[in-house]
């Protein structure tokens, strides 16, 4: 097995695959209320609505990276953190998942496409070389895996 298929099983296990190290980002929110997603721990803070749109906006900055086209767009104005709902619906919900299972999907075939020769080069407009940027990712899935568990714990829903 060479590093991009190792590199690929652990973003999929970060985002989707079953893993020794517990739930996934998208186990997280599997089975999400629209109340639990748009409620806050407390004021100011991020609700898992925003967390679920900022997962899905890095899964695109490493994918337009790896694709090497810095014309390609994310798909909602701005960057990072968006302020959600925007539209209070289980429809505005169900898409933003949609759209992070979207960019999801869009980094892996790029990255299965990758030349292996390059993984330690930095992109332009980077300091992180493609491999720590793909690295990166997956622990910043697991990172929001386990914030979103969190704040549903915090909210009444049993995890």
């Amino acid at each position: 097995m060479g590093e991009i298929e190792l590199l690929i099983i652990q973003l999929e296990q970060a985002f989707r695959r079953r893993s020794w190290h517990g739930t996934n980002l998208l186990g997280s929110i599997r089975g999400l209320t629209l109340e639990i997603a748009e409620a806050r721990p407390s004021p100011g803070r991020h609700n898992i609505w925003e967390l679920i749109v900022h997962a899905a906006y890095w899964k695109y900055s490493v994918y337009r990276r790896l694709a090497g086209d810095p014309a390609l767009k994310f798909r909602l104005k701005g960057s990072n953190w968006f302020e959600r709902p925007a539209e209070r619906s289980a429809a505005a919900l169900k898409a933003d998942i949609g759209m992070l299972k979207d960019y999801h999907s869009l980094l892996i075939g790029s990255l299965a496409a990758f030349p292996p020769t390059r993984l330690d080069a930095i992109p332009k407009g980077s300091s992180t070389s493609f491999r720590d940027l793909v690295i990166g990712v997956a622990a910043h899935d697991l990172y929001h895996a386990g914030q979103v568990q969190l704040i549903k714990r915090l909210s009444g829903q049993d995890v």
